[in-house]
């Protein structure tokens, strides 16, 4: 029993740090290394060694030793994580001195809370991969079928804050897997709402659901059928919003209804050919 789940605990640990060594080292392999290094620093590339690191060891887990497998795979990728962020703050001593973030939450809630709850949201992390795969798997099928806009991945998908001055260690992955994190959030919230216009432009009965849907879904305040209105105010918002001029079907926002006729030549974010 035992001999299992350290088994897969030992080699998922391996592989994340053998994996990380691989990335450090890419871009010290002249220029090629360094336009790789920055290709896997966006989608689509990016998404190959976020899931190598994040989804890969709990699906080997399993396929290995079951629910103890599992347990090994997760144990394993806290290991290496820890092991690494030891590892890279040792070899930046002098950045590790200087003031950082963590040592300012540490101060405000104590070390103990701040790490369990850093590493509490970890759990999520799969749920976002799940989002990715949606964003690259199911919406290029709206596309197809009823002209949704396509979206170029690479300007949401994307994390840049190694290159900040001063990140290192803790603070430095944690602040790439936010990196992620908000643009896989923020590229699926841009794309549903094309779907919640496109399918169901009724504003909501609570009014204070609408006050805060506003934010992430602007056509609720500009554009969405009252609901106190009728199916047919909704058929003819759907007229009068997506006419048979009206390419791609754009939420009512989208950049692209500004343009003369409601087409664009070069949509923001169009370059993504999965898409």
């Amino acid at each position: 029993m035992y001999s299992s789940f350290t088994a897969v605990a030992a080699i998922t640990a391996a592989a994340i740090l053998v994996g990380a060594g691989i990335l450090h080292l890419i871009p010290r392999l002249g220029r090629a290394g360094r336009a790789l290094s920055g290709a896997l620093c966006r989608a689509p590339l990016l998404d190959i060694p976020v899931t190598y690191f994040t989804v890969a060891p709990l699906v080997y887990g399993p396929i290995a030793a079951g629910w103890r497998g599992l347990g090994g795979a997760i144990v394993g990728q806290l290991a290496g994580l820890i092991v690494w962020t030891l590892v890279h703050e040792t070899f930046n001593p002098q950045v590790r001195r200087q003031p950082r973030i963590i040592s300012v939450l540490n101060r405000r809630v104590g070390a103990v809370r701040n790490l369990a709850a850093v590493y509490w949201t970890a759990w999520v992390v799969p749920l976002f991969w799940l989002v990715r795969m949606a964003e690259i798997f199911i919406y290029p099928a709206l596309v197809w079928l009823v002209d949704f806009p396509r979206y170029r991945h690479a300007d949401w998908v994307n994390v840049s804050r190694h290159k900040f001055s001063g990140l290192v260690g803790h603070d430095l992955i944690w602040c790439l897997y936010c990196d992620w994190m908000t643009g896989v959030w923020s590229l699926g919230g841009e794309m549903l709402r094309n779907v919640e216009s496109f399918w169901c432009p009724i504003r909501f009965y609570d009014g204070k659901k609408c006050e805060n849907c506003a934010i992430d879904f602007p056509d609720v305040n500009n554009g969405w059928v009252p609901a106190g209105g009728t199916i047919a105010d909704v058929a003819a918002k759907l007229e009068q919003m997506y006419p048979p001029e009206q390419h791609p079907a754009a939420w009512y926002g989208h950049p692209v209804r500004m343009t003369i006729k409601g087409r664009s030549d070069r949509e923001p974010g169009t370059d993504n050919p999965s898409a």
